[in-house]
């Protein structure tokens, strides 16, 4: 195996043409050139430069070692510069996780700006539930992970940091023909008037959840839970009128427009939205929590004022949807009949 540095000094010797000039440019003395490049040649299996009586020059084995020596020393340099970019904060992956609802606009808003600032960091985005995502980082897979407390806690770990980014109300959605849809959006729905409905959530196994917590705060038990834990899933549920579910305030850009999303008021329960970070963080993921923290503030705002100005208008699209499957479910009823 050829020693790195005796193949810098075979690319220094060949590109000035002279032991001495290698030498003054590696700050090393000419002896000790000179002793590197023979062993290197008793290590080639025979001569690597031709000695002239200026300087010298590579032989044919010497140019084809020379040709390899700068393919290595290229990618090793590259390689450094890699190296100090990842650490620097500039250059290199940086994984980040996230929770499903954080992937509707928290963290591609503050990827974005990132990429903006950050050009030769790349993104790996990863989506898992915050458990799973706190244990990706214990094990060294995710550099920085949008994670949250919802719906039953966040697992405590002494050696992640945790940067709160938002306070995130769960708002109740409702389908856009159930009786209290109807009401101005403006005002909030008591909680204690669904305690007939049947709850869409897939709540872990033997853990108390918020959705308990804030009925029992209303002084009732949610009479019945169906276990649906994808999104699309609940919504479609809802959609179809069997049953409400709770939707964080981050992700009401994403529910469908037949559905009618309502405060609970004081019962509203709330979860903590935070950012990761391992211990020794990369400077890129440290930087990547400023952008979200940016975009959690710009969300929930962007939220509050699209409920107060846009509920109306998602109100009577949830009516207007209802009243078109009463009728079609009317009209199908008569076809039966």
């Amino acid at each position: 195996m050829f020693d790195i540095e005796a193949l810098r000094l075979l690319d220094a010797v060949a590109r000035t043409g002279s032991f001495t000039a290698a030498a003054a440019r590696l700050d090393y003395t000419q002896s000790a050139v000179s002793r590197r490049i023979a062993s290197l040649e008793r290590q080639a299996g025979g001569p690597l430069f031709e000695r002239l009586p200026r300087g010298v020059r590579l032989t044919p084995a010497g140019e084809l070692l020379h040709r390899h020596a700068a393919v290595v020393l290229n990618r090793l340099d590259r390689a450094a510069e890699d190296l100090a970019g990842i650490h620097g904060g500039y250059r290199g992956r940086v994984r980040v996780g996230a929770f499903a609802t954080a992937n509707v606009a928290l963290v591609p808003v503050a990827l974005r700006a990132f990429r903006r600032e950050f050009p030769q960091v790349e993104p790996v985005p990863v989506e898992a539930p915050s458990p799973g995502l706190m244990r990706r980082m214990r094990e060294g897979g995710l550099d920085v992970a949008v994670v949250s407390d919802y719906p039953s806690g966040l697992p405590y770990d002494d050696e992640v940091e945790i940067v709160q980014l938002a306070e995130d109300e769960l708002l109740v959605a409702l389908p856009g023909d159930h009786r209290l849809a109807a009401a101005d959006p403006a005002d909030p729905v008591d909680l204690r008037e669904l305690r007939e409905e049947t709850w869409i959530e897939a709540p872990p196994p033997g853990r108390r959840t918020a959705l308990a917590d804030a009925c029992a705060r209303a002084g009732f038990t949610p009479r019945t839970t169906v276990r649906i834990a994808e999104w699309t899933g609940k919504f479609g549920f809802v959609a179809a009128g069997l049953g409400v579910t709770l939707v964080p305030s981050l992700a009401a850009w994403a529910v469908p427009a037949g559905l009618a999303l309502r405060s609970l008021g004081e019962f509203a329960p709330r979860r903590t939205v935070s950012a990761a970070l391992p211990p020794a963080c990369l400077p890129a993921a440290r930087a990547l929590v400023r952008f979200l923290a940016e975009s959690a503030d710009e969300q929930v705002r962007a939220v509050a004022e699209d409920r107060r100005r846009g509920g109306a208008r998602r109100a009577e699209r949830g009516r207007s949807g209802g009243a078109r499957r009463a009728a079609e479910r009317g009209r199908s009823g008569q076809a039966r009949q």
